[in-house]
């Protein structure tokens, strides 16, 4: 039995929403609705100029045999400044000072709509580029990093500072935390990462640098290509300068001359929307 159209848009949306950047045929969509592919290819143009002036994401139609449809998410700049404006007031409530001149910034981090939308502007970023996994360092990164390789629908690597038996066997690297100025240990399972991936490291806060150094080494032990690094926060490190100069950052976190943490946008302006 066939299916309406209005039926075949509704199982369509949540059919590509759910696999963000996977090609789809049409063939596969004629057959799940019984339809033609002209009709199916009359469905997708809706969903196109829908998604699209809604700020959903784009809807790709790839031609020829080995053709279909993918949906691409990303975020409009106006959405994303209303949203960081949200958060940034948020987190300028004095009572989210924390000795050590940090901001308690966890129920953000593990809300998901704001999960959401914080993937949806990393994914933004990458919109033309192809990224094969994300990694990201345990454990108050994951949130953010999941959200991102969901949108990306892209694997997850997770690196720890422990050695897991169930991981198998791992590839390690030391590095200098760039905080603490003590040498830590990462790792990661050597199944992680296919040799010559591009990688994407996104993580919640930088501060002086060694995080991304230590994840930016384990990249390069399996000679794949880092395509780039996100935070949600960037905190300036003790020598008031950031040893990492290529980054995007989502808010940025500085001290007042009275104590007090002030909590600005970060440089996702320029990274994301290419404007200063």
């Amino acid at each position: 039995m066939k299916i309406k159209r209005s039926e075949r848009l509704v199982d369509m949306t949540d059919y590509l929403l759910n696999r963000p950047h996977a090609l789809i045929p049409l063939t596969f969509f004629a057959q799940r609705y019984d339809s033609a592919k002209s009709s199916i290819s009359e469905d997708l143009t809706i969903l196109k100029r829908t998604f699209q002036a809604r700020g959903i994401g784009l809807v790709e139609t790839v031609p020829g045999a080995a053709g279909g449809a993918k949906y691409i998410p990303y975020i409009l700049k106006e959405a994303a400044d209303h949203f960081m404006d949200d958060v940034i007031a948020i987190l300028n409530n004095s009572h989210r000072l924390l000795p050590g001149g940090y901001v308690y910034m966890s129920d953000i981090l593990g809300d998901p709509e704001k999960l959401r939308y914080l993937g949806r502007m990393i994914a933004t970023q990458y919109l033309n580029q192809r990224v094969d996994a994300v990694l990201t360092v345990a454990t108050r990164g994951i949130p953010i990093a999941q959200a991102a390789s969901a949108y990306l629908n892209v694997p997850l690597v997770i690196a720890r500072h422990d050695t897991n038996i169930t991981e198998g066997s791992t590839v390690s690297v030391n590095y200098v935390s760039g905080s603490s100025k003590k040498i830590k240990r990462m790792t990661i399972s050597k199944r992680s990462l296919d040799e010559g991936a591009n990688v994407l490291i996104v993580d919640d806060f930088i501060h002086g640098g060694g995080t991304i150094n230590g994840l930016t080494s384990l990249i390069e032990e399996f000679d794949c290509n880092l395509v780039g690094s996100t935070f949600f926060a960037e905190g300036a490190s003790k020598s008031g300068t950031q040893t990492v100069g290529n980054y995007t950052s989502l808010v940025k976190m500085e001290n007042e001359a009275n104590g007090e943490m002030r909590i600005t946008k970060g440089n996702y302006d320029e990274k994301i929307f290419g404007s200063k």
